[in-house]
């Protein structure tokens, strides 16, 4: 039974192989600031929603350019409370910008490059990551569809769980692409009909009989015999 159960349980290199597909799957016809507040919210919402919050967790969210730029920021809790304890506190931005930075090196998501290390046996310094990063998992690239040289953006929070503040931002990040798509897909049916529409072709006019009263008729063909 012991056996069966820790079967059941993937390995790193698992994690990191669905991590990678993520990526992949997961990438943006176009990112916008005002994407950047929607997906923020997003977040917030879901998180604030969820059980780890009923129960006193906290959580910042941070959505960055790849240059640096943010874009939106978010603390979901209070950094402190009078008794001294809090559901966030400041080391909790220091380690969001280092997982930002770990993507910003690397082109992955932190959760990915932590289980590869895992996975591999090697540590930070090994893999050439040094400096002032923090490999746990929570920050995730936006990469464009149509550019493929680095990622556009970066999508962070940390709660303090490695696996499900990276569940948290992958769930989050595929149904705003899947509400995305619905949208455009629902704009491009509507262009169709439209333009069906305008190409259809114009109803025939019926010929009606000529109205000319038959006293002009007859005026006529005297004219003309004369």
């Amino acid at each position: 039974m012991f056996t069966s159960f820790h079967a059941m349980i993937p390995s790193d290199a698992e994690l990191a192989s669905q991590a990678l597909t993520e990526e992949g799957n997961y990438r943006f016809p176009s990112f916008s600031a005002s994407d950047a507040v929607t997906l923020g919210l997003s977040l917030r919402k879901r998180f604030r929603a969820s059980s780890r919050h009923s129960k006193g967790k906290g959580l910042v969210i941070s959505i960055q350019t790849i240059a640096g730029h943010t874009l939106f920021a978010c603390t979901v809790g209070d950094l402190g409370h009078p008794a001294g304890v809090g559901d966030v506190s400041l080391d909790s931005w220091t380690s969001v910008d280092g997982m930002v930075g770990v993507v910003r090196q690397t082109g992955h998501s932190s959760y990915y490059v932590e289980k590869s290390m895992s996975a591999m046996g090697k540590s930070a310094k090994q893999l050439g990551i040094q400096g002032d990063y923090i490999i746990h998992g929570g920050a995730f690239p936006i990469w464009l569809d149509n550019a493929h040289c680095c990622p556009i953006a970066v999508v962070a929070c940390y709660s303090g769980s490695s696996q499900e503040d990276h569940h948290l931002v992958v769930t989050t990040v595929r149904d705003y692409l899947h509400k995305i798509n619905k949208s455009e897909g629902a704009r491009m049916s509507a262009s169709s009909v439209l333009g069906t529409e305008m190409h259809a072709p114009l109803p025939s006019v019926p010929i009606r009989e000529s109205t000319v009263s038959s006293y002009q008729r007859v005026e006529v063909r005297q004219f003309i015999s004369e």
